[in-house]
């Protein structure tokens, strides 16, 4: 007979709900008690948190306790939640970013610390250099950006949310991404413009 008590038919279970409820679902029944709700949730929202808190501040163990950070206080957060005022992914993108504007303060801007991904074997070490140059290139543009651009192009190009949800995480207009997003997307084509033969995007 199957164990209906083990800890991974309880992650099973809730994570075959997820896919008929939300994050709101999740975090309820977290706050009623439920860990594996807790687990599910955090394995869906915490890599998103993670992404904008690497890019934000361009250093992996920066954004790793970021990211640790936002996922507690949405813990912390999750009995007094109202459902129906806003997505709990919109909330925790907004913490992260509060967070990240928050660390930046306090450490000295002196270096983009290194940010390793995993090697593909399939691609050749050039390639895998490559790549590497142009991550390093993109994250070094962002760093140059004004804080609200840095956020809103992080948020649209590489989370690709959409306009309004960004709006509500930044607590703006949409008029005022979509400007903030413009005006970020052409400080970066500047930025990099002066390298596109080094980074291998000569090809027109």
């Amino acid at each position: 007979m199957e164990d209906l008590t083990s800890p991974l038919h309880d992650i099973r279970g809730v994570a075959d709900a997820a896919n008929g409820h939300g994050d709101d679902a999740l975090l309820r029944q977290f706050a009623d008690g439920d860990a594996a709700a807790a687990r599910v949730l955090t394995d869906r929202l915490a890599p998103r948190s993670f992404s904008v808190a690497l890019r934000m501040l361009g250093n992996k163990a920066e954004a790793e306790d970021v990211t640790q950070e936002a996922m507690m206080r949405l813990w912390q957060m999750a009995p007094n939640w109202v459902s129906g005022q806003a997505k709990v992914s919109t909330w925790l993108y907004r913490v992260t970013l509060n967070l990240c504007v928050d660390m930046r303060r306090k450490k000295s801007p002196d270096r983009l610390a290194d940010v390793p991904e995993p090697e593909d074997g399939t691609r050749s070490a050039a390639e895998r250099m490559q790549d590497e140059a142009r991550k390093d290139a993109l994250q070094t543009a962002l760093s140059q950006l004004p804080e609200r651009q840095r956020q809103a192009v992080v948020l649209r190009h590489i989370e690709e949310l959409p306009n309004p949800e960004i709006a509500g995480v930044m607590g703006i207009s949409t008029e005022a991404v979509e400007s903030l997003t413009a005006r970020g997307k052409r400080a970066l084509t500047a930025i990099l413009a002066g390298r596109r033969d080094e980074l291998g995007y000569d090809d027109g």
